[in-house]
């Protein structure tokens, strides 16, 4: 099962608005009529229940959205673009890679997350006239796109998890209650990924089960098959601890997974348990359990018996996990808990920095980059504009103070300007 995957996620641009004057047959002077360029796709991540891995991004990494049509003459605006919708399964957390903040928690069906919003169409000349100057010659370039590379992390979302060191007979007990089809084998490690079943209780009720692959000591730290599944374990209710009744110390193999549960969440810990020696229908399980019970029983902990193989029982530990679920709440999303607000000041979206380099002078900001990016250069009316921009947020005053000189470039972005005074 793919439980991890990296993707590159880019929304679509906007798409130019025209610079463009109305021309008819006896209509003089018709005036401004560039049109608007269309909206560019946003891209969506929504979950679908149908799936149950993450292996479709095994074969695509890349998700670009579509850009927006330029606007055309006559007023008429450009196609807004179709945004791309990403399904991704049940379970889905998604993090920003750069950042490795959360930006979400996918858990129901038609869930939808917003991930890079596609840019805004630039404006035609029509939104620059005025009774000073009917004609303009300035118009905007489409509003550059949003692209992240983002990390998703698949956390099967089961009602029950069923946890223990190897060959315990978690794989055994899932298909006895489930329709479930595990690998089934008297070596350690036979479960190499981590799988889901339905038991039927009764007509009303029934449980998801997700069997953990078995872990060993070190597990928090990646040693077996480590925190690879251990992450699993985070979204179940109630954990079925499964203790092979043919072990050395089934006490000491209890107390090591627990630590290995709390090593890795210390919240795993404190999750509601039933506890289960497997294997009673071997003979020398069957003469040693007094003893296996009496040492649980010294340690303050309950225990049920069950074969799996022979089904003895298992329709009891169904039942009494059924108990503790209902008593146990619904888990909220990982890793979105609810923060006190924190108010910051209002960030100046057209804050700049400037650096000398070899070149010249980098010009470096947010607002600026975005703004030179939305010019259309070509347009002597739009160069005009982005030069009062640059005055009005102290830009000019800067460089400079900086020392510019005349003749010298200043890179903004991916655009060079020769510095004129």
């Amino acid at each position: 099962m793919i439980d991890e995957a990296e993707i590159y996620v880019r929304s679509g641009r906007g798409g130019d608005g025209m610079v463009h004057f109305h021309r008819e047959k006896f209509v003089n002077r018709g005036g401004p009529d560039g049109g608007d360029g269309g909206r560019g796709g946003d891209v969506i991540l929504e979950v679908r229940p149908t799936m149950n891995t993450l292996s479709v991004f095994r074969h695509q990494l890349k998700y670009i959205a579509q850009d927006g049509k330029n606007g055309g003459p006559n007023n008429m605006s450009g196609k807004s673009a179709e945004n791309l919708v990403v399904y991704v399964p049940p379970g889905t957390i998604v993090i920003n890679k750069e950042t490795g903040k959360v930006l979400g928690d996918l858990v129901e069906s038609g869930q939808q997350l917003l991930i890079a919003r596609g840019g805004r169409g630039g404006r035609g000349n029509q939104h620059f006239a005025t009774s000073r100057n009917q004609a303009p010659r300035t118009g905007e370039k489409g509003e550059p796109a949003e692209e992240f590379t983002i990390k998703l992390e698949l956390k099967l979302i089961a009602d029950v998890g069923l946890v223990g060191l190897p060959n315990a007979g978690k794989s055994s007990f899932l298909a006895a209650v489930t329709n479930a089809n595990p690998k089934i084998a008297d070596y350690p490690f036979t479960t190499l990924e981590a799988a889901l079943g339905v038991a039927q209780i009764d007509e009303e009720n029934s449980l998801v089960i997700a069997d953990i692959p078995g872990l060993v000591e070190g597990a928090h730290k990646g040693v077996g098959l480590g925190f690879a599944f251990l992450k699993h374990v985070q979204r179940n209710r109630v954990l079925i601890h499964m203790i092979d009744g043919l072990a050395e110390d089934p006490l000491a193999d209890y107390t090591q997974i627990n630590n290995e549960l709390a090593l890795f969440d210390p919240k795993l810990g404190s999750k509601p348990q039933v506890v289960v020696i497997n294997k009673i229908d071997l003979p020398d399980v069957k003469n040693r359990l007094p003893a296996i019970r009496a040492s649980f029983k010294k340690a303050g902990i309950q225990v049920m018996t069950i074969s799996a193989l022979a089904r003895t029982h298992v329709v009891d530990v169904l039942k009494k996990v059924q108990e503790l679920l209902q008593q146990t709440p619904e888990p909220e999303p990982l890793g979105l808990e609810t923060e006190l607000p924190v108010y910051r000041p209002e960030e100046n979206r057209y804050e700049f920095s400037i650096e000398r380099i070899p070149e010249g002078w980098r010009v470096s900001g947010k607002g600026i980059e975005r703004a030179a990016a939305m010019t259309l250069w070509e347009h002597e009316g739009s160069v005009r504009r982005f030069q009062h921009l640059m005055e009005k947020i102290g830009l000019d005053d800067a460089l400079r103070d900086a020392g510019v000189e005349e003749g010298d470039t200043v890179f903004i972005a991916d655009f060079e300007l020769e510095w004129m005074d």
